[in-house]
C-alpha cells in the first residue's frame, strides 16, 4: 500500500469560506461537503499536487439521488475548476436533457481530483491517494445511483476487473460510502463522442436511468385504513321526578 503522503490542512480563510457556504445551504452543513472540498483543495497526497492549476473537487446537487463519476480532469477542467467542460462536458449536458435533467439535478465528480500530466491514464498509486476523497463525497452525498463514466472509475468502484464494453448498461449492487447503491456503468462521453455507434449505445443506457432512479427511491410505507367504529348510541336519561319534600 502506498503512503498516505503529507496533506497540508485548508488554509484558515478556506475553512471559513466552506462553513458559510454550510450555514447557508442545510443540505452543504447537513453533509459537510463544502468543508470536504476545502480540506481536499489543500492535497498533496500523490505527485499530481505538483503540477495541477487546481483541485477539481466535483460539482452539483449535494443532495443528489444520482451521481456521475468519472476518470480524472483535462486540460479545461484543470483550469477551471469544474468537471467534464469540454466537448464530453457538453454532451453530457445533452444526455442529461434527454432524460429531464440538469447539471444542478445530479452531482458529478473525477476519481483523481488533479490532472494527470498530458491527460494520460490514472496511475495505481494515483488512485489509490485518491480513492478516499471520492469515496468520502459519496459517503456526504448519499445518491441512490452512482454512474461510473469509463472503465477506471466502473473498476474502481465495483471491485472488478470486468471492462466497460462488458458490462455497460448493467446495472449493480455495490457498497460505497458505507450504504447499499445501485452502480450503473456507462460509456465514457469522451469516448462516444466520434463513434456514433458508441454514442447511440450510450443515449440507449442514459435512457434507463429514469426508471432505476424511481426503482432505486425508498417505498413509502403502506397506509393501513383503520376500521371506523359506529359510535354508541346513548340511550336517553329518564326525566327525573321532582321531589315533593
Amino acid at each position: 500500500m502506498a503512503p498516505p503522503g503529507n496533506r497540508a490542512s485548508a488554509a484558515p480563510e478556506a475553512v471559513a469560506a466552506a462553513e458559510a457556504v454550510a450555514a447557508v445551504d442545510p443540505l452543504a452543513h447537513r453533509g459537510g461537503l463544502a468543508a470536504h472540498a476545502a480540506e481536499t483543495a489543500a492535497c498533496t497526497r500523490c505527485r499530481l499536487a505538483q503540477g495541477r492549476t487546481q483541485v477539481v473537487f466535483g460539482v452539483g446537487d449535494p443532495g443528489a439521488e444520482l451521481m456521475f463519476v468519472g476518470e480524472a480532469p483535462g486540460f479545461h477542467e484543470d483550469q477551471q475548476g469544474i468537471p467534464f467542460v469540454g466537448q464530453a462536458g457538453k454532451l453530457l449536458d445533452r444526455l442529461l436533457a434527454g432524460i429531464g435533467l440538469e447539471r444542478n439535478d445530479v452531482y458529478v465528480a473525477n476519481v483523481l481530483k488533479c490532472r494527470p500530466p498530458g491527460n494520460r491514464d490514472p496511475q495505481p498509486d494515483e488512485i489509490e491517494a485518491c480513492e478516499s476523497h471520492l469515496f468520502r463525497q459519496i459517503e456526504l452525498i448519499e445518491p441512490l445511483v452512482v454512474a461510473t463514466l469509463g472503465n477506471f472509475a466502473t473498476k474502481l468502484l465495483s471491485g472488478k476487473p470486468h471492462g466497460i464494453t462488458r458490462v455497460h448498461g448493467t446495472p449493480q449492487e455495490a457498497t460505497l460510502g458505507g450504504r447499499r447503491v445501485t452502480l450503473f456503468p456507462l460509456f465514457h462521453p469522451a469516448a462516444a463522442l466520434y463513434t456514433p455507434r458508441m454514442l447511440r449505445t450510450l443515449e440507449e443506457d442514459f435512457a434507463r436511468l429514469p426508471a432505476l432512479l424511481s426503482r432505486a427511491r425508498p417505498q413509502p410505507a403502506p397506509v393501513i385504513a383503520l376500521p371506523v367504529q359506529a359510535p354508541v348510541p346513548v340511550p336517553p336519561r329518564a326525566a327525573e321526578q321532582l321531589g315533593l319534600f
